[in-house]
């Protein structure tokens, strides 16, 4: 081929690339960071690296979440081949606890105005919660955040000494006084004014073009939904109730199946969201304890009160069932008490019903026979003899030999044989 054809070439292939537009990602993160986050985060990076996008911006509204998801996330951000943008908004927006770290370590930061930043101070996400925590273990916890924040800072320039307090005092910021201390980067009223703002900002080496650019959502897979949605401490309260009411109406009506699949599948997602969200053990165990009077009670009458003790038990087991030094966390009342009444007029009514329908007396089948009387229609002996009862013919034998016509009393059935003694009459 002539090299004036390969010039040609090259040039329609440089044409090409400089006439196309300049374009940004974006993904949108409002909720606790979870693993659901650190998969849409990295997903999203990759898609705006295959487009070749300037940057890819990332809207946060988060009041916390897990320390390893935020790790994670910063590690993205480090390893990220496209500059990333954390943009703390709409307005209302917050950045607290791990959207603290993960806004430090973006490649710019920026606000909106009237959101805020920080509160960063570590909290357990451990089954014990941080009220079970040895202050120790807790100065530890504080002293590992404080570092690895002002690394963030640091490596990111930022102001480390805020940064630091924002761990150690939980101080926190209003996007102007963010900006003041060299928190962040720039303010901006909307996504078109962060565009203009970026426009010629050079990161990595990079100078971005993000004026006319254009915005490309990038949104979360069908997966990441799920995931993230199961990180609502509201969801894990009502799975609770929905695997507690399954799986207890099955075993008081076995045989329904139904009740036993759906709590069953509601019972593993608990345990999934357990894994994920800050439990405390002091609640599940108040919970339990709830369980185990409300079906005392229903066995053992009490006249109420194991019951009332349920109802004061399962509600103070909502309430410390999350820890509510996460602002993530914390399950409104609004949740807590409809929960209340609901799973105590389930013991009382529900299964109070179903159980005790379990303890009343056969009323149907060969058992019925057992105590009734009938007379003998033949003598009857330990070989044999007849009696008709409840409208049928049956065999019938005795240890002690039975005139006809003399009364029986039915004390057992062998197969279609009835075992009978003589009926005493009534002493006058």
């Amino acid at each position: 081929m002539k090299r004036w054809h390969l010039t040609a070439i090259a040039g329609l292939l440089l044409g090409t690339l400089v006439a196309r537009p300049a374009q940004v990602g974006l993904i949108k993160i409002d909720g606790a960071v979870g693993p659901a986050t650190v998969s849409y985060v990295d997903r999203a990076i990759h898609v705006a690296t295959a487009q070749h996008d300037e940057c890819l911006i990332i809207e946060l509204n988060t009041p916390g979440g897990l320390a390893d998801s935020m790790n994670e996330i910063v590690d993205e951000f480090y390893a990220s081949p496209v500059p990333v943008v954390v943009y703390v908004a709409p307005e209302g927006a917050m950045a607290a606890s791990a959207g603290c770290f993960i806004t430090l370590a973006a490649d710019v930061a920026a606000m909106a105005p009237g959101t805020s930043i920080g509160a960063a101070h570590p909290v357990s996400i451990g089954a014990e919660g941080e009220e079970k925590m040895s202050d120790v273990m807790k100065q530890k916890m504080e002293n590992f955040a404080s570092s690895y924040i002002a690394s963030i800072a640091e490596k990111r320039g930022r102001n480390v000494e805020w940064a630091k307090s924002s761990v150690v005092t939980s101080q926190s910021l209003t996007a102007t006084n963010a900006l003041e201390k060299h928190v962040i980067d720039l303010i901006a009223e909307d996504l078109p004014a962060l565009l203009t703002q970026l426009d010629g900002r050079e990161v990595r080496g990079k100078t971005l073009n993000t004026a006319d650019a254009k915005v490309v959502d990038i949104p979360m897979t069908m997966q990441e939904k799920v995931l993230q949605v199961l990180a609502h401490p509201e969801l894990m309260l009502i799975m609770m109730l929905i695997a507690m009411y399954g799986i207890i109406g099955e075993l008081s009506s076995p045989g329904a199946i139904l009740p036993g699949v759906v709590g069953a599948i509601a019972l593993i997602l608990v345990l999934y969201m357990a894994t994920i969200l800050p439990v405390n053990v002091a609640g599940l165990a108040m919970i339990g304890l709830a369980v185990v009077l409300f079906v005392v009670d229903i066995y053992a009458p009490t006249h109420g009160v194991l019951t009332v003790g349920g109802i004061v038990a399962f509600f103070l087991g909502a309430l410390m069932l999350f820890n509510r030094a996460d602002p993530g966390s914390r399950l409104s009342l609004a949740y807590i008490i409809p929960a209340t009444l609901m799973t105590a007029a389930f013991f009382i009514f529900v299964v109070g019903a179903g159980l005790r329908a379990q303890l009343l007396p056969v009323r149907a089948g060969r058992e019925t026979l057992l105590g009734k009387t009938a007379p003998a229609l033949v003598r009857i002996d330990a070989v044999g003899g007849k009696v008709f009862v409840e409208g049928e013919y049956w065999n019938a034998v005795s240890d002690v030999p039975i005139e006809s016509g003399h009364p029986v009393e039915i004390v057992g059935i062998s197969g279609l044989t009835l075992k009978v003694k003589p009926k005493q009459p009534p002493i006058t």
